[in-house]
């Protein structure tokens, strides 16, 4: 009888019982106020364990089902019900990691981190557009939060909440603007935020980072010599389309704090977030006198850049007679 009990414990306690997915790593969700019952189901339904009626036994006699936590948890093939109530006893959930693409709206934002955790993207959004809590908390306002969040890796829990994911947020960009940086922003009169604004214009203007210094330094020039940034990108963020090619006159007459054709400075907030390439860039500028510059007519991505208007238009036709080529009329 002795043997037989100590084989039923076993059986019960550390007998492998977490089903193998051909899929890959199983997880289970627990979503923040559920019950025990809802657990038993979420396994029921995927089919996460292999004898739901011995873990249900085991979670009853170790009192789960009064102290059911929140989170993701990473069901490993071969877990037996001891070890994996242990885990879900503790909390012991597993780290959410993902890469943060760049994005140019709040929507975009929102949508990107509620695919990954458990908070959905209209509590992101509320928080995002709480001007009183963000200028407090952050000292940033429903246009300029958007430079708070840095594209890149994030490593989070899945329960972490708007609320904390701004705080984590805002931890990795305190990371970034080290004293270092700070001193180099100083250096140009520039605030951290306006050179994330800035370098939101860079990186939309470029992709080649040989091209991103030279192109901050004419930005740089041209707000050092009082003359309107005219920049493209702007104003196709105020248009609302950045897939047009041809920027036309007409869109250069659009009513928008964003249109630098027509409001000198840097505009209210950034186009896009910018990167950690984009903002060394500005931080770091090419010095040169160029105060023009134009997409070459080769399609390779670099462009031509002019200290002088009449360089500029030649450049400028080049580059227009390209299009014309391609029939590209927008």
């Amino acid at each position: 009888m002795a043997l037989l009990a100590t084989a039923g414990a076993w059986w019960l306690l550390w007998r492998p019982n977490v089903a193998a997915s051909p899929e890959g790593p199983a997880y289970l969700y627990i979503r923040t106020g559920s019950s025990f019952s809802t657990v038993l189901a979420t396994l029921r339904q995927q089919e996460l364990l292999q004898d739901l009626r011995s873990f249900e036994w085991l979670a009853r006699r170790r009192e789960y089902p009064e102290r059911v936590r929140p989170g993701r948890y990473l069901l490993t093939p071969g877990l037996g019900n001891q070890a994996l109530l242990d885990m879900l006893l503790a909390g012991r959930q597993d780290t959410v990691h993902f890469e943060l693409q760049a994005f140019k709206y709040k929507p975009q934002l929102a949508r990107q981190f509620s695919r990954q955790l458990e908070a959905d993207s209209a509590s992101l959004r509320r928080l995002l557009n709480d001007n009183d809590y963000l200028q407090k908390r952050y000292h940033l306002d429903t246009t300029t939060v958007l430079t708070l969040f840095l594209p890149g890796s994030y490593h989070l829990l899945w329960t972490t909440s708007a609320a904390a994911l701004l705080d984590t947020a805002a931890r990795v960009h305190g990371r970034f603007w080290t004293p270092r940086r700070r001193a180099q922003a100083d250096s140009l009169g520039l605030t951290p935020t306006e050179v994330h604004v800035l370098a939101s214009i860079v990186q939309r203007e470029t992709a080649k980072k040989e091209d991103k210094p030279i192109i901050a330094g004419v930005y740089l020039n041209r707000l050092r010599r009082g003359m309107r940034l005219q920049a493209d990108p702007t104003l196709l963020w105020a248009i609302g389309n950045f897939g047009v090619k041809r920027v036309l006159n007409k869109d250069k007459l659009v009513d928008s704090p964003y249109n630098t054709y027509k409001h000198k400075g840097l505009p209210p907030g950034p186009i896009t977030s910018a990167n950690r390439q984009s903002l060394d860039a500005v931080l770091k500028p090419a010095a040169h006198q160029y105060v023009f510059f134009c997409a070459r007519p080769d399609g390779s991505g670099y462009s031509d850049f002019a200290e002088t208007y009449a360089e500029h238009k030649r450049n400028a036709r080049r580059y227009q007679q390209h299009l014309d080529s391609l029939r590209i009329m927008r």
